[in-house]
């Protein structure tokens, strides 16, 4: 699931080939600018070097002298939005144009640590290309709120339908403030999957990083991480794993299960709650089945940290 060296070398490329468009775009601007307006470099030029004088002055302890250039400094740029604002445009105008005004279309902030770190521009565009993969997109092209039908629920299971979307549409409302952790739990058919579907849906629109695999595919990933020769892939996959705003494991308890399948699903559900990264698992297991396959203290760290919604009801999929 992690991007190969090939896929973040052409996602670098978009970047850059994003600033090369926006730095076009924004001497363009000034040039239409500079054409209404020829005083306009008089007025910057002016600016910059009253402002090194002022520099100097304070260096060489003339405060009431850098005082007076300040004024003029202030006096300058009056008139340059003055002068601006008389041909119809504003300060503003001249800003850069950027397609994401965190990172500077770079891709990455720099924190005042000194730490750099991936944007949420960045990490949503990985995430696109592994979404492309998996056909997340697809998928949730069908499966959101905009597709929500109670048409085939009636009495408790439709009780229990609308309970459960009103608990979805309060996470998406509160997540990012409120930790919280769901499971979907019910026979098959009755909206688990979709339920989860609809909540990475309205998160993904919204930017945040969710990352939605199937219990099969989760595990197949992680084991072949684990076994196999690929150090870098496996620590981008973790950190994809772990790092992620919203994990959501959809069907737990399709895939094979033994032993390397039980202890990650610990070590999954424990890291994610020990750094409060919220995460969603649909199953059509029973608490008894959870304890079966994945040990006790897998079922109590599952039943003390997430918030169980049971759906019933026919098969839906079979009635359309």
């Amino acid at each position: 699931m992690a991007l190969t060296n090939e896929q973040f070398d052409e996602l670098m490329r978009e970047y850059e080939e994003t600033r090369n468009i926006n730095r076009r775009l924004t001497e363009e601007k000034i040039n239409i600018i500079e054409k209404k307006l020829p005083s306009l470099k008089a007025f910057d030029n002016r600016i910059a070097t009253l402002s090194v004088q002022q520099a100097k002055s304070l260096m060489d302890g003339k405060t009431q002298q850098a005082e007076d250039i300040a004024d003029e400094i202030a006096m300058m740029r009056v008139r340059r939005r003055s002068e601006l604002e008389s041909i119809g445009y504003h300060e503003e105008d001249l800003e850069p144009v950027y397609t994401c005004v965190d990172c500077q279309d770079t891709g990455f902030i720099n924190r005042l640590t000194g730490h750099k770190e991936k944007c949420h521009c960045l990490k949503k565009r990985e995430l696109e290309i592994l979404y492309d993969q998996s056909r997340i997109k697809a998928l949730l092209k069908k499966e959101n709120f905009s597709k929500l039908s109670y048409e085939y629920c009636t009495g408790e299971d439709l009780t229990r339908l609308q309970s459960a979307v009103r608990i979805c549409k309060e996470f998406v409302d509160d997540f990012g403030k409120n930790y919280r952790n769901l499971v979907f739990c019910g026979t098959v058919g009755t909206g688990k999957s979709f339920l989860a579907c609809c909540i990475a849906h309205e998160l993904l629109e919204n930017c945040h990083s969710v990352l939605y695999m199937s219990a099969p595919q989760l595990f197949d990933t992680m084991a072949q991480y684990q076994f196999g020769n690929d150090r870098e892939g496996k620590a981008e996959f973790s950190r994809e794993l772990y790092d992620c705003e919203l994990l959501i494991i959809d069907d737990l308890g399709t895939e094979l299960t033994n032993s390397f399948v039980a202890s990650s699903l610990f070590t999954i559900v424990s890291e994610r709650h020990n750094h409060n990264h919220p995460t969603i698992i649909t199953t059509n297991l029973s608490l008894q089945d959870i304890r079966d396959r994945y040990s006790d203290r897998t079922l109590s760290r599952v039943t003390g940290n997430y918030d169980f919604i049971l759906l019933s009801g026919p098969d839906v999929r079979q009635l359309l």
